[in-house]
């Protein structure tokens, strides 16, 4: 019984001394929402980045044939002067990476996307009918 009071007696002040530590900054790991669409051409993704800007966005492909779609805003910005500083400080940073695999139609040299009215939209091009897939016969010698 005495161990489990002093353990419940130490958690308590580690968290205030964590939050006082830490000026109130907020990380926000939460996932956006996110819709995939489909047609005959190619898919979309469609990321909800509200707030963010073409440059806190970053696409790419990894060794595994992931589409990996990274968002991340920093702000840093300081009081206006020296005598005044923040009490609580909540939108500082949020992060966001999720990976997508890609369909085996998907032609990556020709990926597109934008931002646009808090929406990043990624397209992938399918190749076309006929079109080479990245497959090619080896010649015997």
């Amino acid at each position: 019984m005495t161990t489990l009071a002093r353990r419940n007696q130490n958690w308590l002040p580690s968290i205030f001394d964590e939050i006082l530590n830490n000026e109130f900054v907020h990380t926000s790991n939460a996932a956006p929402a996110v819709n995939i669409k489909e047609n005959t051409a190619n898919y979309t993704v469609d990321v909800a980045v509200p707030g963010m800007l073409k440059e806190d966005c970053k696409i790419s492909i990894d060794d595994y044939n992931n589409l990996v779609i990274s968002v991340e805003k920093k702000n840093e910005e300081k009081c206006e002067n020296a005598e005044t500083h923040y009490l609580r400080r909540e939108f500082s940073y949020a992060k966001f990476q999720q990976a997508f695999v890609l369909p085996k139609d998907v032609d990556k040299e020709k990926i597109e996307a934008k931002v646009e009215n808090g929406i990043l939209a990624v397209t992938l091009p399918k190749f076309a009918a006929g079109e080479e897939k990245g497959h090619r016969l080896i010649e015997i010698q």
